[in-house]
């Protein structure tokens, strides 16, 4: 499923612009990074494109269909969003969670059929919560409650998937596997865009990266075309050092930090 962004502007008080003419084209099978400073606009424009919000001008398209046409089950058929973080309102078990990712394939009340069973024991294998599943989602650390929305976000079997900051919580070994489980899902022909502070594994793990300053994308392109020392430090007013890994060749980014008292060479 194709995902395009066009022109796309956002102001959230009807004057102050957050995102200014935002173009985006994401096709099936394609893995995609928004990276960018604090307010670059990244969550706002997945919530537009998960259709939480409304642009105040332009359009989003899931395939052949504008998002303002499609009703909410609709587009949780085609969409699963995994945020930084989710409140949870009441004292769920693990696996309720997981089975939530289904109520876009069977309503809200119908009972659980065999393919819904087997999407939710595969979802909670896949993202190692299987041993979590009847513990309460209140009881579970953080790394371990955002392993269970991914859970849930695998169980809703979505053409796309979108990401906010998805591996925070997660420990070095939790991030690998994360990225791997989400890769796998690119590599079946889902649609990915995920917002992303880390540089090192945005380049490591995605097909493109679009860099976001200001309510809009500078540049976006393969990641060694985007993390250059030039267009990070026009966007996050710092300076880096950016170079390939000898053995692997894949990009690396790392901060330039000056010792006090020490003059910057």
């Amino acid at each position: 499923m194709r995902i395009r962004v066009d022109r796309v502007s956002f102001a959230y008080d009807g004057t102050s612009l957050v995102l200014d003419g935002i173009d985006l084209e994401v096709d099936g099978g394609e893995f995609v990074a928004l990276i960018g400073p604090n307010g670059s606009g990244k969550s706002t424009l997945l919530r537009i494109i998960s259709g939480v919000l409304r642009p105040t001008h332009g359009n989003v398209q899931l395939g052949d269909s504008s998002i303002g046409t499609l009703s909410v089950r609709r587009i949780a058929q085609r969409l699963a969003m995994v945020e930084q973080e989710r409140p949870v309102g009441f004292d769920f078990t693990v696996r309720e969670v997981v089975a939530m990712g289904r109520t876009p394939h069977r309503g809200r009340f119908a009972r659980e059929t065999r393919d819904d069973r087997t999407a939710i024991d595969r979802a909670m294998t896949l993202a190692d919560v299987a041993n979590l599943k009847d513990r309460s989602i209140r009881a579970v650390s953080g790394g371990e409650r955002q392993r269970v929305f991914l859970a849930m976000a695998l169980a809703q079997e979505p053409q796309g998937l979108l990401l906010d900051e998805p591996t925070t919580h997660l420990d070095l070994r939790h991030q690998v596997q994360f990225m791997s489980i989400v890769r796998q899902r690119a590599a079946e022909g889902a649609t990915v865009v995920m917002a992303i502070h880390d540089l090192a594994l945005a380049a490591q793990t995605t097909d493109r990266v679009a860099l976001m300053h200001q309510g809009r994308i500078l540049v976006a392109g393969p990641p060694s075309d985007v993390l250059t020392r030039r267009h990070i430090k026009q966007a996050f007013e710092l300076d880096v050092e950016v170079g390939q890994d000898p053995d692997t060749s894949l990009t690396y980014v790392l901060p330039r930090v000056s010792e006090p008292g020490r003059k910057a060479s």
